[in-house]
């Protein structure tokens, strides 16, 4: 039962036979009598009483066509939306931790104002997880810090991010050739914050003696603040502390001292509300 042979019942039965429904649909009467038949040996009832040449709808037809006229419209419907430019139904966003809590309240409020018509969706993790999820389909778009696999997505450049190392305010300075702190305070693996960190050991020629893995910044920050070890992550996020006096921030060297958070989609999947939310990004970017 396909919808072109439901669409010549209905018409059959809006325009009152077949020959005015032959006429509304450009096809001979021939062909409007066969599919209908087709469909009633399909379905295997009689769709239509039969008096000679007039067609009065039989039960089966009258509970067909309320079915009919619901299905039709609804294709109809998919149809307008698929086509339709303007921004509707679901995104899905994932974002890591840092950029969620700073940097999208703001953009997401103004993406709700001007395309009501949206449903978000907001997932935190880090940026493989998130990759990850574009290609399994269970994301429609993310932001993640590079570097990021370029081969299978569309990536724009959005925000640039300062990394800086936090401690407790009563932690010497960070000097390269003295000993680090032996716990780092960080989320789990795959965190591009948490490699830098490791980075930064490495080329001390250290490592710290104590992980400590949680799954929030104020809840890492609040660790750091009662001297239990430093951690590393965006400067923006600090803003949302509301102890900084108890912090001390350490600069990292050029080189070191910059992220870049990009926003990838799967190739080719750049959908009217991937593509809303790319222009308001670049906007606030400029």
């Amino acid at each position: 039962m396909d919808l072109a042979a439901l669409r010549i019942f209905s018409a059959v039965v809006h325009e009152g036979g077949i020959t005015r429904a032959a006429e509304r649909l450009h096809r001979v009467q021939s062909n409007v009598t066969t599919r209908i038949r087709q469909l009633e040996d399909e379905l295997g009832v009689e769709l239509f009483i039969r008096e000679g040449k007039r067609l009065h709808l039989a039960p089966a037809g009258q509970v067909l066509l309320g079915y009919t006229d619901r299905l039709l419209a609804l294709a109809d419907e998919a149809r307008m939306a698929v086509q339709d430019p303007r921004p509707r139904g679901v995104l899905r966003l994932g974002a890591m931790e840092s950029t969620a809590s700073v940097r999208l309240p703001e953009t997401l409020n103004e993406y709700h104002r001007l395309y009501p018509d949206v449903t978000l969706e907001l997932r935190t993790g880090n940026p493989p997880t998130l990759a990850a999820a574009i290609l399994a389909g269970e994301l429609d778009t993310a932001l993640v810090a590079e570097p990021i696999a370029d081969a299978p997505f569309e990536k724009v450049s959005v925000f640039d991010e300062e990394p800086v190392i936090v401690s407790s305010a009563t932690q010497p300075r960070l000097d390269r050739n003295g000993e680090l702190p032996r716990t780092m305070i960080t989320f789990e693996h795959g965190c591009p914050h948490r490699k830098r960190l490791e980075t930064w050991y490495e080329r001390r020629g250290q490592m710290p003696e104590r992980i400590i893995e949680l799954g929030s910044y104020h809840a890492m920050l609040g660790c750091v603040a009662a001297g239990m070890g430093i951690a590393l992550l965006p400067r923006s996020v600090l803003a949302t502390f509301p102890e900084n006096m108890r912090l001390k921030v350490h600069k990292l060297p050029p080189g070191e001292n910059r992220v870049e958070t990009v926003m990838i989609w799967r190739k080719g999947a750049g959908s009217p509300n991937i593509m809303a939310l790319e222009k308001l990004l670049s906007g606030r970017r400029k």
